[in-house]
This record gives C-alpha cells, structure tokens and sequence, in this order.
C-alpha cells in the first residue's frame, strides 16, 4: 500500500512543487499514526453504501487503520438484513463492525433504509420514503430492536435515516415524528446511546429543521437529539459557514446542548464525465478532491465541528437507486469489481490531518491570527502537553483547483514558537522557517513571506509535530 501511494504522488510532484513548496530546508516529514495509536479525535471516515452493496468492506479495510480517522459511519441496511418478513440476517454486519472496532476504527451506525417487502415499507435507497404502514412502521420497529440489542456493546452511537430532505413527500414534522418513535426505542434498549438526527441533505432547508424540532418539542423530546448531523456540498466549502451558522443557531433555540457534525462531505477526484453524485457538474482531478477535502476537514476543525470524510472508497451505484455510476468521493480508488486500486492523494494528505489533530492539540479560539490578505482563514491551536502553538492557514475564495499561485502572506499571533516550521499538509514536508522572515516581540509573533495556497498549510512550533523516523 505504502509502495502504491508512493509512487502516485511520485507523479504529482511537479505540480506541487510550484504550491506551498518553498525553497527553504526540509527539516522532516509528518509521521502518520495507525488509529490504534490515536488515543481520541474528532475524525470519522465514512464507510456508506455497504447496506446496498455499492462498496467491498473486504476490500478496503486493510486502509482503515492507517488512515488515522477514529470512528467510520455505516449504513444498517433493514432492507438487506431483512429480505424475508421475520427473518435477519446479519451476517454481513457481523463481518464489519467487530473487524473494524478491532482495527481503533469505531462504528457509528445509521439506522435506514426502507424496505419494500413491506406494503408501505418505503424504499431500499437515497431519497426513498421512510415506513408508513403500520405493519411496515411494527416491522421497522422489529428491526431496530434487533439491531440495538446485537450490536450495543460495539456501537454507542445510532443515526436515524439520511437525508430525508431529499424525498419531497416528506416534511420536517413526519421526520419528527418517525425520529421520536426510533429513538425512544433506542433508548429504551441502550440507554446510554448517544443519537444523531438525520443527516441533512440542505444547509439551508431551515424551514424543514425547524418544523422538525417543533415536532419533538411537541413530544417533549428534545433531549432525544445527542448530535445533529448535515451533509450541505458546496463547490467552495469555505462558502458553507454562513448557512451552517443559521442552522447551528437555529437548532440550539430548542437545545443548546446539541452538538453539531458534519456528517458526511467530500470532493470527487475525476471530471464532470466520470463522476456521478454531489459536486458533480465540475471538473475534479485528485489534486482538487484533495485541496477541498483538506479545506473542508479543517475548515470544521476550526469552528470546533467534528468530521465524518466522505468516504473511504469510491462508490458503485446501481440501478434502482437515486442514481447510477460512479461516485469518485473515495480516498481509495476502485476496479470495476469495487476492489482497491490504489490509495489516492487524498488519502495520504488525510492521514496527515488526522494523525497530527487528535486530542492532544486544542483550538485556541480566543487567539485570532491576523493576516495582511483578503480572503485567507486562519486558526490558532496550542498543543496541550508541549504547549507549541499552531497556525493554519489557506486561501478560500474560490473552488480549489490545480494551478493556484500562492499569495505571499504575512501571519501576526500571539503564541509560543520557539522553533518555527512551515508544513505543507499535502505532502507532509515541514520546513524551518528562515530566521530572517520571523519576529518576536513578547508572546506576539510576526511571519512574512509565506507562500499561502488555496489548501491548509501550517505555521508550528517544531515541538508540536511529530516526525517520521
């Protein structure tokens, strides 16, 4: 695997070099960690579709725990489990979830689709109905019983549906409704479960939230929402952050106590004629994906939203579903048989982010870099043991694409360097910062000259990284 990657990046050199490369010395390489030596993060890679069938576990599970993420998002698949009325199978998920716990990958599992074996059972896909009959909604019912109880000492977190926004026969108050039904039973099963609504679909479908916490405030059920999850593509991922605010504030009206993730985002890595799903009126390459992936994780990190990267491996829809094709999201790329081809750039570029910004690095959100450019985020963290701060850094005004110039960037922040480096979280190179384009003055630092590109860099203290031996 390592071999693979290697050599593919081997082939991007060229174009990276004239991006965030600075000829400056190399003083190391970031060192990536298995998750197994991961103590605890905010990071989630997503494992969907394997409910239908679109994706091979088998396949792609050897990646899992290299890649750093912490926790993966399943699909639970009623409709797969269930293809005779009364009866389970659950072998395939049995083959899953304990393999990855054992892997420091744990499994948070979304509770869908519907199945069609059932009159009023909804349908098996993206953007199917959910249950409405009362045989179906018993049936569901049934269901998620036996899920829950299997499975409750390997998964401490359940998702119920994904994106019913999609469907326009449903409303934010049915979704309520069907929510409070699933997760009293949950809870009635696993109490110390923790619950996830609903996977969004659209940042800005604030009218349908809002009919949906109306619904559970109705039932006095507010306390049944533990995390709210929402997908919201955008072709720039920094112009996100306004709609996701609303929401954000929207939701914490009926409980401030909810926490907010992303529950499932990514770029595709191919052009506008290969790949299907979000995003997909546009020219990607795998350097693009990356570039967008790397700003969407650290965009959230930043605003102190965890991240679930969609996804691990590119995906096979097949007929019957919301579409048909090839969704190239994956940070693995695909045979035609849905076995791995090769790790992509991405995949190394995330292994970078999620090694270095586990719990031992915490958001400074009081600390607010200053910049002498327009359109750059900037976010300060501090490693908790070493006390070294950290600075990253990217220019977002627009989609990332594969030549972008980097701006030269002066960065002011109080904090602590006593070894300033430059990272480049692409390729994982760390470079010393020449003394003569930094100063201190008391604990407030001042950076000049730094190549700035349209993905995250990194302004650390050297003590804060760790190295590749």
């Amino acid at each position: 695997m390592k071999f693979l990657l290697t050599v593919w990046c081997s082939l991007l050199s060229a174009v990276l070099l004239a991006q965030a490369q600075p000829d400056w010395k190399v003083v190391g390489q970031l060192r990536t960690r298995d998750a197994k030596e991961i103590k605890a993060s905010t990071w989630s890679i997503g494992g969907e579709t394997l409910d239908r069938d679109y994706t091979d576990y088998q396949s792609y599970k050897t990646y899992l725990g290299p890649l750093g993420a912490k926790r993966i998002r399943l699909q639970g698949g009623w409709s797969k489990c269930e293809k005779v009325k009364g009866q389970y199978d659950f072998a395939w998920l049995d083959a899953v979830i304990p393999d990855a716990a054992s892997r420091g990958v744990i499994p948070w599992v979304e509770l869908s689709y519907g199945n069609p074996i059932y009159e009023g059972g909804g349908e098996a896909k993206l953007a199917g109905h959910i249950p409405t009959s009362p045989e179906a909604l018993a049936a569901w019912d049934n269901w998620v019983r036996a899920m829950v109880t299997r499975y409750r000492a390997q998964v401490s977190e359940w998702e119920i549906w994904n994106e019913p926004d999609l469907n326009p026969k449903h409303t934010g108050a049915m979704i309520g409704e069907f929510y409070v039904r699933t997760a009293r039973l949950v809870k009635s099963i696993q109490p110390n479960a923790r619950l996830i609504a609903i996977g969004l679909a659209g940042v800005n479908r604030l009218e349908f939230m809002e009919d949906f916490y109306e619904a559970l405030k109705k039932e006095n059920a507010l306390d049944l929402v533990d995390i709210q999850t929402y997908h919201g593509y955008a072709y720039n991922p920094d112009a996100s952050y306004p709609g996701i605010e609303k929401l954000r504030q929207l939701v914490w009206r009926y409980n401030p106590k909810i926490v907010f993730m992303q529950g499932e985002n990514g770029a595709p890595s191919t052009p506008k004629a290969v790949t299907i799903g979000a995003l997909r009126d546009q020219d990607w390459s795998e350097l693009s994906q990356t570039k967008w992936d790397l700003r969407r994780m650290l965009g959230d990190h930043g605003r102190g939203i965890a991240t679930n990267l969609f996804t691990i491996s590119d995906i096979h829809y097949a007929a019957g579903d919301h579409m048909v094709g090839v969704n190239t999201k994956g940070l693995l790329k695909t045979n035609p048989d849905k076995t791995i081809e090769r790790p992509k750039l991405v995949y190394k570029a995330a292994q970078h982010v999620f090694s270095l910004f586990d719990e031992q690095i915490a958001l400074v959100p009081e600390t607010k870099p200053t910049v002498n450019v327009d359109s750059l985020s900037a976010f300060a963290y501090r490693h908790r043991k070493q006390g070294g701060t950290l600075v990253t850094l990217w220019k977002h005004e627009a989609v990332p694409v594969d030549n972008y110039a980097p701006k030269s960037t002066t960065v002011t922040v109080e904090g602590q360097f006593s070894q300033p480096v430059f990272v480049n979280l692409i390729t994982g190179q760390v470079y010393k910062i020449p003394k003569g384009q930094w100063t201190r003055k008391g604990k407030t630092h001042t950076f000049t000259n730094l190549p700035v590109p349209d993905y995250p860099v990194l302004v650390a203290d050297k003590s804060a990284l760790a190295f590749a031996r």
